[in-house]
């Protein structure tokens, strides 16, 4: 189970457990980042409104598809913190989400425009069940997250009154803030996934690696946020940059859960620089 997702307890409420089937953590938290974005960006309320609950409704699928397809697995490994697995929810009403959560990822989507609609549903959302359709057992597990992230804003300024894409600086500050968070995600089940046959980008080449290439990443994604956008970047910009140098070093030298806990620090200020950027 990855940092930031929701728990439901055995016997909780079918809400509850629905939302800790959706991976209810980093589906929020994603969308959190759309719905700041189309806020700061030049989007009427309704406007964002729409974009930010397209977003929410596809993040919701791949939470559900993740469950669903790892169902088998989950039960051998008697995860119980799955409540698919456990047997407290059941598949139906799981698919039947999932199937009203894509059809409402494809219907609020198209409101948007369709230039906005083909990237949430085929680059965000698409790339998220790319991922755990089989890539996540890959050497290439990285790419889905840095094909959602870094297509991210663009679902907002797609929809906006220019629809054009996301400047190249914030693109790549997705991309790398994504990446950055796969490590991160995947590393307290570094053990789990090796015995369950899964192994990606970060299974292949180690925890300390790992864990220094997020750093870099995240720092990259920190420098692209405040020295990306036109013009010179504000003082309390760069100010923000103090901080995640002195983050960065628990993150590559500190033992126990110092390193993840000071970079989920980086990644939470990286995002506000990217929102904040707009």
């Amino acid at each position: 189970m990855t940092a930031g997702e929701v728990r439901a307890r055995p016997g909780a409420p079918p809400a509850l457990a629905l939302l800790a089937a959706a991976h209810g953590g980093p589906a929020l938290a994603v969308t959190a980042v759309a719905g700041l974005l189309a806020l700061r960006g030049a989007l009427p309320p309704p406007d964002a409104a729409t974009v930010t609950a397209a977003v929410l409704a596809g993040q919701l699928t791949i939470g559900w598809g993740n469950d669903l397809r790892d169902l088998p697995r989950d039960r051998a490994a008697g995860r119980a913190d799955k409540p698919l697995a456990t047997g407290d929810l059941p598949v139906g009403t799981v698919a039947l989400a999932l199937a009203a959560a894509a059809l409402a990822c494809l219907v609020l989507s198209a409101l948007t425009g369709w230039r906005g609609a083909l990237v949430n549903v085929l680059l965000v959302t698409g790339a998220g069940h790319a991922y755990n359709l089989g890539l996540k057992a890959t050497r290439w597990s990285w790419a889905p997250y840095a094909c959602a992230f870094g297509a991210l804003p663009s679902v907002v300024t797609l929809a906006g009154p220019g629809t054009a894409w996301a400047p190249a600086w914030a693109t790549g500050a997705g991309a790398a803030l994504g990446v950055g968070a796969h490590l991160l995600n995947t590393l307290p089940d570094l053990a789990d996934d090796e015995r369950a046959g899964v192994r990606g980008l970060p299974h292949r080449i180690g925890e300390r690696p790992s864990r220094a290439l997020a750093a870099v990443l995240l720092a990259a994604a920190s420098l692209l946020a405040v020295l990306g956008p036109a013009g010179s970047p504000p003082a309390w910009a760069l100010a923000a940059l103090v901080p995640v140098a002195v983050l960065t070093v628990p993150v590559l030298t500190a033992r126990g859960r110092t390193p993840f806990r000071a970079a989920v620090a980086v990644a939470l200020l990286d995002v506000v620089l990217l929102v904040a950027a707009g």
